[in-house]
């Protein structure tokens, strides 16, 4: 019977899922509403079997992902022989690689144990690379999927460019084709991004001339320099942390958020990511200036990156002294602020706009139940007003500052990156918005230095069922959606176990 090897077995399997995602997108993704050729408008009118199709793909893509670290497991440690050298773990023969992550492996089991590969051994992260081109590449090319915010970016950008303020006026106040691309609920509302990827923005709007395809597509280039910064530097962090790199790549970049929302939604939390893991990175290098560079502009991205600060701070001050630390990096970090800001031309109108995301229309946990609280006010004919909102609303912030104070208590013991990566998760989840792909900003930091224990499989099981809650659409499903989803996920089960009875992987053989 012909086998397959497990590592072209998978990436041939997601790069299946996100070409058969990519293709549905064109009929069920977050299409411009602005074209009406002959083509695109019968596209549209299989948006029911494109839904199917995408959900089918959006399985393997999963599958894939989970096949490759299911057997990912901590290498034994080093045997000490009485010389006091340490004996290699067992060779594994790259010929016979059939492991699900031998590819990233083997770098780490042919040196004894795996928080021993060293940070500059190429090939740990070059097969991540490798392994996330594969499932990314289809995305890359097709359309904007589970979200419109890659046209809200463009029509931001289009705004600097016709020097109106954006953290005054929303995207209304350009108007024309951008504008129109942009959900009406987002229509008045302010800017919540930082002068970096605002000035990025405009960038991009600039040179693609406000042409969606082209401005969609540079908008992924930024996102990919964003995630090459997170293949680069997270296994350095995992391994200050005491974290196998290629655990660290696998969780922290080759989950499906990744190719999904960073990719595939153009999402500017792939640079907010990038610049943070590299500055936390240099941080416990000892580089701490630079490191406090890094994680403002993180920061003038999206600013729940500046918690990193903290963690920088903290390292710090185990050879400044916290006082010390404390002023320098502040320091450091304000002056970064002003100098962008005033370079940009963008002005300091962002530090108003921070509240923009306490808004009511944000979908979060605390939103969600100040609604179920204002229609319960209305049947019960209680002239309350938003009352019930903001309360649901502050009562979110407090719990998320509750979980974020308790972890960083805590943070002797977990470690300052873990727990940065836990405060982040709450304020993911807990914040006044919540949307899947932010909760990679806290995944990342788990996947790079949490401990083999709970937390890393929660993460894993999180970051899937995250993947399959939006609809490619970016809007909310309604019952007969749901169907077709559900479908679509069974269809896309019984391939993958078709597949695997007719392609049984290869088995893993240790050279002696």
């Amino acid at each position: 019977m012909r086998t397959l090897s497990t590592v072209v077995g998978y990436r041939l399997l997601g790069g299946a899922g996100a070409a058969l995602l990519a293709g549905a997108g064109l009929a069920a993704g977050a299409l411009p509403v602005g074209a009406h050729t002959a083509w695109w408008t019968a596209l549209r009118q299989l948006a029911g079997p494109g839904l199917l199709c995408g959900y089918a793909g959006l399985t393997l893509l999963a599958v894939a992902w989970w096949w490759a670290g299911r057997h990912l497991r901590p290498a034994p440690p080093a045997v000490e022989t009485q010389v006091g050298h340490p004996v290699p773990a067992p060779r594994v023969a790259a010929a016979d690689v059939g492991h699900p992550v031998s590819a990233l492996r083997v770098a780490a089991a042919q040196v004894g144990h795996p928080v021993s590969t060293p940070v500059g051994d190429p090939r740990v992260w070059r097969s991540a690379a490798l392994t996330l081109a594969c499932w990314a590449a289809p995305l890359l090319v097709g359309p904007p999927l589970f979200s419109r915010d890659a046209y809200s970016y463009l029509a931001q950008g289009a705004m600097v460019l016709a020097d109106i303020d954006v953290y005054r006026h929303g995207v209304a106040q350009l108007g024309g084709g951008l504008a129109a691309e942009v959900p009406q609920m987002w229509q008045q509302t302010p800017a919540p991004y930082g002068p970096v990827f605002v000035a990025m923005a405009a960038v991009v709007s600039a040179v693609t001339g406000g042409k969606l395809v082209l401005g969609v597509l540079g908008l992924r280039l930024v996102a990919l320099a964003g995630v090459g910064l997170l293949v680069a530097y997270l296994p350095r962090l995992a391994r200050h942390c005491g974290v196998d790199p290629a655990a660290a790549l696998w969780l922290g970049v080759l989950n499906p958020l990744v190719p999904l929302h960073l990719v595939a939604g153009a999402h500017n939390d792939a640079v907010m990511l990038g610049l943070l893991v590299a500055g936390l990175s240099l941080a416990f290098e000892r580089r701490y200036g630079v490191a406090t560079v890094l994680v403002t502009l993180a920061a003038l991205v999206k600013v729940p990156a500046v918690v990193g600060l903290l963690v920088v701070v903290s390292l710090a001050a185990r050879h400044r002294g916290l006082p010390a630390s404390v002023a320098r990096t502040g320091g450091v970090a304000v002056g970064t602020a002003a100098v962008v800001s005033w370079v940009t031309g963008i002005g300091y109108g962002w530090i108003g706009a921070l509240g923009t995301p306490v808004y009511r229309h944000s979908w979060s946990i605390s939103s969600a139940l100040g609604r179920v609280a204002l229609r319960t006010a209305g049947r019960l004919d209680l002239h309350v007003g938003d009352a019930p909102m903001r309360l649901c609303l502050g009562l979110g912030v407090a719990a998320a500052l509750a979980v974020a104070v308790a972890a960083w208590w805590h943070r002797r013991r977990l470690g300052p990156a873990y727990a940065l990566g836990l405060v982040l998760v709450a304020v993911a989840l807990l914040g006044p918005a919540t949307r899947p792909w932010y909760a990679l900003w806290g995944l990342v930091l788990i996947a790079a230095a949490a401990p083999h224990g709970r937390a890393r499989p929660a993460a894993a099981l999180g970051a899937v069922v995250l993947a399959f809650v939006a609809l490619p659409s970016g809007f909310g499903p309604d019952a007969a959606q749901v169907v077709l989803a559900a479908t679509g996920v069974l269809v896309g089960l019984l391939a993958v176990g078709s597949l695997r009875l007719l392609l049984p992987s290869a088995p893993v053989r240790v050279a002696p």
